[in-house]
């Protein structure tokens, strides 16, 4: 009987304890709670000093600054920037759309194709892939890629132009500087990143759910478009959207390929005009009066806060995909 009553007795449950107990797991706390802090008041320190640099550029400008398409600092002293911040969405846009069916193949064909050994050095050369320097992805574009891409774009003019987006209005001055051209460069940078988020979210996924539709008779084309594409959409979104951040801040790569120009190129790919505001301040900032400073400090703060606010979405979506996948 007391034996019967000890086990029927209440048992207590022991506390997880959240806080590290060991000297070994108090360090290891406390160094990687001061590097995220660290980095955290970088970002925060920019911010701010972004904000005193743009400050008389912003008050003088007002909201034209952002939605005007006039840059004259040194003459009427007017400073807008809505061609660059519309040429900075439309060669990310390109980019994405071309660097994302790359990524997602190659990430499919590491995870699920290769062998292990082979999906290592795959692996690899994608990430070596995202440590090529801009400048050296701006050199091969100008001298190697630009001729390509130009035979592209004449292709795509001589058969599709009855398209706006591929219509030229002067065929004879070509097809360089074009965002077409400053598109693919920027899908080759951002294609190591959407790769590697979509091979991690493919490496969670439950084999035995691919195992079950091969049982059932589905193909591998099938059970890619209808399983492991629905199950990852949303990691896979949020490497685009990580790669979107990416194309939008990268400078050295588009100002050698593209020519910087105030007229807004509303949607013909093909025409030697654009701009983006990355570029614009490099090409700007060596020769530039202290109020352009300021202008330009102030270009640098509005696509500081796009690419901040893509990137919170991004994480917050791989975020809820890792769980998802769990």
């Amino acid at each position: 009987m007391n034996e019967i009553s000890k086990t029927l007795a209440p048992q207590t449950r022991r506390k997880l304890k959240v806080k590290p107990t060991t000297t070994g797991d108090k360090v290891f706390s406390g160094v990687t709670s001061a590097a995220a802090s660290i980095a955290f008041i970088l970002v925060t320190l920019i911010l701010i000093f972004l904000f005193i640099r743009a400050a008389p550029a912003l008050q003088n400008q007002g909201i034209d600054f952002v939605f005007g398409s006039e840059w004259d600092p040194d003459g009427s002293g007017v400073m807008q920037i809505f061609p660059m911040i519309w040429g900075s969405i439309v060669i990310a846009a390109l980019g994405v759309v071309f660097a994302t069916p790359m990524a997602i193949s190659t990430a499919y064909l590491i995870v699920f194709v290769m062998g292990k050994r082979a999906s290592n050095i795959a692996t690899t050369l994608v990430d070596l892939l995202a440590a090529l320097p801009s400048v050296v992805l701006g050199l091969w574009g100008l001298w190697v890629f630009t001729p390509v891409g130009e035979g592209w774009g004449q292709i795509l003019n001589q058969y599709f132009s009855w398209i706006p987006i591929f219509q030229v209005t002067d065929v004879a001055a070509g097809f360089r500087s074009s965002p077409f051209i400053a598109g693919w460069i920027v899908a080759i940078m951002i294609v190591p990143i959407i790769t590697s988020v979509t091979r991690e979210i493919f490496s969670q996924l439950d084999r035995d759910l691919i195992g079950g539709a091969l049982a059932l008779g589905g193909s591998k084309a099938s059970i890619f478009r209808q399983i492991i594409l629905p199950t990852c959409s949303r990691g896979i979104t949020g490497g685009v959207l990580l790669g979107v951040g990416r194309a939008l801040g990268e400078t050295v790569a588009i100002f050698y390929v593209l020519d910087l120009s105030f007229e807004i190129n509303w949607s013909k790919l093909l025409e030697p005009e654009g701009g983006a505001v990355a570029s614009l301040i490099l090409a700007r900032f060596g020769e530039a009066s202290s109020e352009e400073v300021s202008g330009l400090m102030a270009a640098g703060l509005v696509i500081f806060f796009i690419t901040l606010i893509i990137n919170f979405l991004a994480n917050g979506i791989v975020a809820r995909s890792k769980a998802g996948t769990r």
